[in-house]
C-alpha cells in the first residue's frame, strides 16, 4: 500500500511518536479526542505499524446487514450523491456505515477508486477503533459528535495520508445508527468538509424522524382501524351537529341497521326521542341507559368521549355502546362481586375440617345446590368462595348476600331489583338485583335462614323458573346461576316452627356440608394461629415471637365464635405485644375464665382432649397469670393482692417464688 510520507517535523507526528514511547497521555499536546483515543487503542493493544488491511463480513453476514439498514441506505443515498457531486473530482470518497463503523455504502470518482488508498474502503470493512485505531469514524462513534481526523492524528500510520471528516447518524430516540463521512488525501485541502458532513447528517437524521413518524401514524391508523372493526362495543362517531359519520360492525349489529342507513342520520332520528336526548344531552356520560327497538336485546349503556381539536374545541363525539349485561359484569367487579379464595386458603389437617373439604370439592364439580352449615365465624364464606372458584361458573360473577344484614321490608328490591318508580326512593332507571348481577356466576345467600317467609316463596319461583322478575315490572329475565346458601341454624327445626318453606328447603338442601366447629378440631388451633401471626406480620412489618406457655391457652379455650374470635385475639395479642414478643399476659382475659381454669383443672376432664401433665401445666399458667393480672391491677401492692386471692401474704410470696414473679 502506498503511504504518503509527512514531514518529520510535523508536530502532530513528533507528539504521535512519543506517545508510543512512553503511553502517558498526560505528555501529549495533541488535541484531546485525539489523546483519548490513543490511550484507548495504546491500552487495547493494537499495532500502530501494521500495514495489512484487515477483512470486512463475508457476503452472507453483508448482505443480511445491508437488508436490516435498508431504509437508512435509501435515506442517506440521495444526500450521499449531493455530496459527491458537489466535490466531483476532488479525489473524495463519501461512505456511509452502520453503528458499528462497517460500510454499507460509498460513492467516488473512478480514478479515486482505483487509487491505492481507496484499498481500505469497500462495503463490509469495518472502521472501528478497536480494528483500525483512532480516525473519524471510529472515534465518532465513540463520541458521538462530529470529529475531523487528519494525517498524524490517526493511530495507525497505515492511514496516515488521510483526512476523515465525521458525523454520527441519531434515530428517533437518540440512539446512533449510523455515521456519514468524507474522507480524502491529507496532501488536499478541503475546506469547510466537516461542518457540510455534520449538516448532512443532520439532515439525514430529519428525513429519518419524519419516516419513523410516518411509520408510527401508519401503525397507529391500523391499529385503531383494527380496534374499530373488532371491538365489541358499538361504537358511533359523530360531528359537531350530532350527526354520525361512522359506525363500525358492533354498532351495526347492535342498531340492526347497515352502514349506509345509519352513517349521515342525526342521533335524534337513529333513537327515540327519550334515548336520543340522553345522548346529546351533554358532551361526556358514562354508562346511561338507553334502548333500542331491536330484534335482540335492546338494552344498551352508552358512553361517550369528546373529540377535541389541537386548540381542545370540541369537534364531535365518540359513542360507546355496550350491552346491559356486559356493564353489569363491571359493576360486580367494582363493587367487589368476585371471589379470591381457594381451597388451598382454608387452614387445617384435622379429619373433620379434610372431610368438608372433600365434600365441598365434589359439590364443586356439580351444578347442583349447595347448603353450607356452621357455626358463626367457622368460614362458610371462605367455602363458598372456594366452590365457586373451582366450578364451571369461575369465570363468571361471585355475589355474596347476607340475608340476616337487610331489613325485611327491603331484601325483595336487593334480591330482585326494581323498576323505575317502582316505590318512593326508587333510584331512577331502575336497578338490577343481585340475581340479575350473579348471572353467569355464583350467588351466595348466607344466614338463609333469617329470610322472612314472604320472600321465601319469591325465591323458590326463581329457582325453578331460573327467571327474576323485577318489582314493578312484569317483564321476565332469565338469569343462570349457581346458588350456594349457608345458615347457623338447623333448618328442620326451622320448618317445624313454621319459619322455613319445607319445599324451599329441599330446593337448597341437594349437597350438604357440614362445616365443624374450631373446638372440634383443636388440633388445627395452632396452625391457624400460626397462619394470622404470619399474616399480621406482614401486614405491619414486624416479626413476631411467642412465648411457649401462649399454645396451651388457645388449645383449652372452647372458642364460642370460632375462626373468627381466634383471628380477633390474636390481633388483640398482637397490638399489646411489646417489642414483638407475644405472652399469656397479652392474651384477653376471656380466655382465662374461672369456669374454664376449673375444668382444666378438674381430674373429671375428658383425658382424650389433654393429658394430666397438660392440664396440671395449664393450672399452673392460669395461677401465674392470675397473680401477675392482680399485682398489676394494684400497682405490686402484696397486701392488696393476697386479700383479692384469698390467701396469706407469705402464701402469695412463695407462688411468686414458686412461679418466677418479680414485683
Amino acid at each position: 500500500m502506498a503511504i504518503v510520507a509527512l514531514p518529520m517535523m510535523d508536530p502532530v507526528y513528533i507528539e504521535w511518536k512519543n506517545f508510543l514511547k512512553t503511553g502517558n497521555p498526560y505528555k501529549c499536546k495533541a488535541r484531546q479526542p485525539i489523546v483519548e483515543s490513543w490511550d484507548r487503542c495504546y491500552h487495547g493493544g493494537l499495532d500502530p505499524y501494521d500495514d495489512k488491511i484487515h477483512h470486512g463480513l463475508d457476503d452472507l453476514k453483508l448482505h443480511k446487514v445491508l437488508k436490516e439498514k435498508e431504509k437508512l441506505i435509501e435515506i442517506a443515498k440521495p444526500f450521499m450523491f449531493k455530496l459527491h457531486e458537489f466535490f466531483k473530482g476532488a479525489g473524495l470518497i463519501v461512505v456511509l456505515t452502520d453503528e458499528n463503523g462497517c460500510i454499507l455504502e460509498m460513492l467516488c470518482d473512478e480514478d479515486t477508486r482505483q487509487h491505492p488508498m481507496s484499498r481500505c474502503f469497500y462495503p463490509g470493512i469495518s472502521w472501528r477503533e478497536e480494528a483500525v485505531g483512532t480516525n473519524a469514524i471510529g472515534t465518532v462513534l465513540k463520541l458521538g459528535e462530529p470529529l475531523q481526523v487528519s494525517g498524524a492524528e490517526h493511530y495507525c500510520k497505515k492511514i496516515h495520508s488521510f483526512v476523515c471528516s465525521a458525523a454520527s447518524i441519531f434515530d428517533s430516540n437518540g440512539r446512533i445508527i449510523g455515521v456519514l463521512d468524507i474522507s480524502y488525501a491529507s496532501r488536499a485541502s478541503h475546506l469547510h468538509t466537516l461542518g457540510i458532513v455534520a449538516v448532512i447528517a443532520e439532515a439525514i437524521t430529519a428525513k429519518l424522524g419524519t419516516w419513523q413518524k410516518h411509520c408510527e401514524l401508519v401503525l397507529l391508523n391500523k391499529r385503531m382501524t383494527n380496534f374499530f372493526n373488532t371491538v365489541s362495543d358499538g361504537v358511533l362517531i359523530v360531528d359537531n351537529n350530532e350527526v354520525v359519520v361512522e359506525i363500525n360492525p358492533a354498532g351495526k349489529a347492535m342498531l340492526g341497521k347497515p352502514e349506509q342507513y345509519v352513517v349521515g342520520m342525526e342521533l335524534n332520528r337513529l333513537f327515540d326521542s327519550r334515548s336520543g336526548a340522553l345522548l346529546t344531552a351533554s358532551k361526556r356520560y358514562h354508562n346511561i341507559e338507553i334502548i333500542v327497538d331491536t330484534k335482540a336485546d335492546g338494552h344498551f349503556a352508552a358512553s361517550r368521549e369528546p373529540i377535541l381539536n389541537d386548540q381542545d374545541v370540541i369537534t364531535g363525539g365518540i359513542i360507546f355502546l355496550r350491552q346491559s349485561k356486559q356493564v353489569k359484569g363491571m359493576v360486580n367487579h367494582s363493587n367487589g362481586n368476585s371471589a379470591t379464595l381457594q381451597f388451598s386458603d382454608i387452614i387445617g389437617k384435622s379429619v373433620e375440617i379434610r372431610e368438608a373439604i372433600h365434600v365441598a370439592t365434589r359439590a364443586a364439580a356439580t351444578s347442583s345446590n349447595v347448603l353450607l352449615n356452621g357455626e358463626s365465624g367457622t368460614g362458610k364464606e371462605i367455602f363458598a368462595q372456594a366452590i365457586h372458584n373451582q366450578s364451571s361458573k369461575r369465570n363468571g360473577p361471585f355475589v355474596a348476600v347476607n340475608c340476616g344484614a337487610i331489613p325485611r321490608e327491603l331484601i325483595g328490591s336487593e334480591l330482585f331489583g326494581y323498576e323505575e318508580g317502582a316505590f318512593t326512593g326508587a333510584k331512577r332507571g331502575g336497578k338490577p338485583g343481585k340475581f340479575e348481577l350473579a348471572s353467569g356466576g355464583t350467588l351466595f345467600l348466607d344466614e338463609i335462614g333469617d329470610m322472612p317467609l314472604e320472600q321465601q316463596t319469591a325465591l323458590l319461583r326463581v329457582i325453578q323458573e331460573r327467571k327474576v322478575t323485577r318489582i314493578g315490572s312484569d317483564k321476565m329475565i332469565p338469569v343462570t346461576i349457581r346458588l350456594i346458601c349457608a345458615t347457623h341454624k338447623n333448618l328442620l327445626e326451622e320448618v317445624e316452627k313454621g319459619a322455613f318453606r319445607l319445599d324451599l328447603f329441599y330446593r337448597l338442601n341437594v349437597l350438604s356440608i357440614i362445616i365443624p366447629p374450631l373446638r372440634e378440631r383443636r388440633e388445627d388451633i395452632q396452625p391457624l394461629f400460626e397462619h394470622f401471626l404470619e399474616k399480621l406480620s406482614c401486614e405491619q412489618g414486624c416479626e413476631f415471637s411467642v412465648a411457649s406457655e401462649v399454645i396451651p391457652y388457645l388449645t383449652g379455650y372452647h372458642w364460642p365464635g370460632n375462626v373468627r374470635e381466634l383471628q380477633n385475639v390474636i390481633e388483640h395479642a398482637a397490638c399489646l405485644a411489646e417489642n414483638g414478643v407475644i405472652t399469656v399476659g397479652h392474651l384477653p382475659e376471656v380466655l382465662f375464665a374461672p369456669d374454664l381454669c376449673m375444668v382444666l383443672a378438674s381430674p373429671q376432664t375428658d383425658e382424650t382432649i389433654f393429658s394430666r401433665e397438660q392440664r396440671q401445666k395449664m393450672a399452673e399458667f392460669t395461677e401465674k397469670y392470675r397473680i401477675i393480672s392482680k399485682l398489676d391491677a394494684f400497682a405490686g401492692n402484696v397486701s392488696r393482692v393476697a386479700k383479692e386471692l384469698g390467701i396469706s401474704r407469705k402464701t402469695l410470696y412463695n407462688k411468686m417464688r414458686l412461679h418466677a414473679i418479680k414485683n
